[in-house]
């Protein structure tokens, strides 16, 4: 398993990272699980809450191997469900060249919360593609 951390924003209650973590993804049937941290500096950080981000369907656009579509063309919508953290619809969009993913997650075992973030795909060498 493998955890990767933001940095910390102080005296924010709505903050904004911008930050690029990359992690490598060997089974894209598996979720990728997001977990906010409120972080105390004398304490233990409190869990805000929690989401699981499923990248099946964007690693099913990657299989697709499309090239020269025009910038913004959306490739596919997911809907949010009972079996995803989608807040509101996600579309996978051909973006200068690359497949790009923004998605808004519901933070679950929270009263309320959301986060933004965005996918997308790096082929490292001497990796094997999706």
């Amino acid at each position: 398993m493998q955890k990767l951390k933001t940095r910390v924003i102080r005296k924010d209650v709505n903050p904004e990272w911008n930050e690029d973590l990359t992690l490598s993804v060997a089974d894209p049937n598996l979720p990728i699980k997001l977990t906010v941290y409120d972080h105390d500096t004398f304490t233990k950080d409190d869990k805000m809450g929690d989401a699981e981000i499923d990248i099946k369907p964007f690693a099913e656009v990657l299989r697709m191997k499309l090239d020269n579509l025009p910038s913004g063309t959306i490739l596919t919508r997911i809907q949010p469900s009972r079996s995803n953290c989608l807040a509101e619809e996600s579309c996978v969009i051909w973006n200068d060249e690359k497949v790009m993913q923004d998605m808004c997650l519901r933070l679950r075992n929270v009263e309320c919360g959301e986060v933004e973030i965005q996918l997308g795909w790096i082929a490292l060498p001497g990796s094997r593609c999706i």
